[in-house]
């Protein structure tokens, strides 16, 4: 190809790639948009059209039934919030049921992700049941822990009352209730932690390891200095999932306890349930949805500096 024709090639493509870009927006910014719209349109739909449909209900004392003869009230349902000691109380047993699941249960997945991934017998029958619960719905994890909790017929009530003379209340005293949902959650939800953990833990190179073992790093240096750091993401984004989740209980005690006993384990969505259904005051929990809204954004930032640190 001679000299001339090559120049003229490359001006042809730089003209090119000029008409490409000229104008407010490119060919290839407007087919980036055109891509992302049916995604846009969904979000609208579900989540942003929801949002301040939501923000103008908890506004008014919302009429379902006659929307148009809904009234106005500004924030009053908010300030009646912050008075209001069931709330209060419901927030409080949401917090203590957050405490007891989400620590142990990114613990125990962390350790069963740390063990499976070593090469030990089994290990694919191993996943397979740490999983398996995970797979079942509420309403049947709900009724298989019924019975295992039974104070009368339950296994767990036989062999302690076999060997230690006891039979515990499980889901009828205030100070067991709450703890025996824990449980129920960290049993049924583990298997999802699990398996995002020890896909987190199999990526890691094994390189770093044997580099540390040639330098004479102790197991425990390993774990500190090479896995935790490695798996840094996939622990935050557990963390977050399970305090967003965790946070916004409901299954469980609206199945195995309906908020008893003595509403120790009335959590703020079944309470903001309640005000909706029970009591027909749907401005009243639109409201509680969005303050457990804040409450969500606040953690998950929190959560996010705090394990992600500096990790870019």
């Amino acid at each position: 190809m001679s000299i001339r024709n090559r120049l003229s090639g490359l001006t042809r493509t730089e003209e090119g790639h000029k008409r490409q870009t000229i104008g407010p927006v490119s060919r290839e910014t407007l087919e980036g948009y055109l891509w992302a719209l049916p995604y846009l349109a969904a979000f609208a739909v579900f989540l942003l059209w929801p949002l301040a449909k939501g923000l103008w209900m908890s506004a008014h004392d919302w009429n379902p039934l006659l929307p148009s003869e809904s009234e106005w009230i500004g924030i009053q349902n908010y300030v009646e919030l912050l008075n209001d000691p069931f709330f209060w109380g419901a927030l409080w047993n949401t917090l203590y049921f957050v405490v007891l699941t989400v620590a142990p249960m990114v613990v125990l997945s962390l350790v069963l992700a740390l063990g499976v991934n070593r090469n030990v017998k089994g290990k694919t029958a191993l996943r397979t049941i740490y999983f398996s619960p995970y797979v079942l719905t509420i309403a049947v994890v709900a009724i298989v822990w019924l019975e295992f909790l039974s104070t009368d017929f339950g296994p767990i009530n036989y062999y302690l009352d076999m060997f230690l003379g006891i039979r515990p209340q499980w889901l009828t005293s205030e100070l067991l209730a709450m703890p025996s949902l824990a449980m129920t959650t960290v049993w049924w939800l583990l298997g999802f932690n699990f398996v995002i953990l020890l896909a987190a833990r199999q990526n890691v190179p094994e390189r770093l390891y044997e580099a540390a073992r040639l330098d004479g790093a102790s197991t425990w240096r390993q774990f500190r200095d090479i896995t935790l750091p490695q798996m840094r993401n996939a622990l935050l984004f557990v963390v977050i999932i399970q305090f967003i989740y965790q946070f916004q209980v409901f299954g469980q005690p609206y199945v195995m306890t309906s908020g008893g006993p003595d509403q120790s384990t009335r959590t703020i969505v079944y309470y903001l349930y309640q005000s909706a259904f029970n009591q027909q005051s749907f401005g009243y929990a639109a409201a509680i949805g969005y303050i457990l809204f804040a409450i969500l954004v606040i953690i998950s930032l929190v959560n996010y500096y705090v394990i992600g640190g500096d990790n870019e």
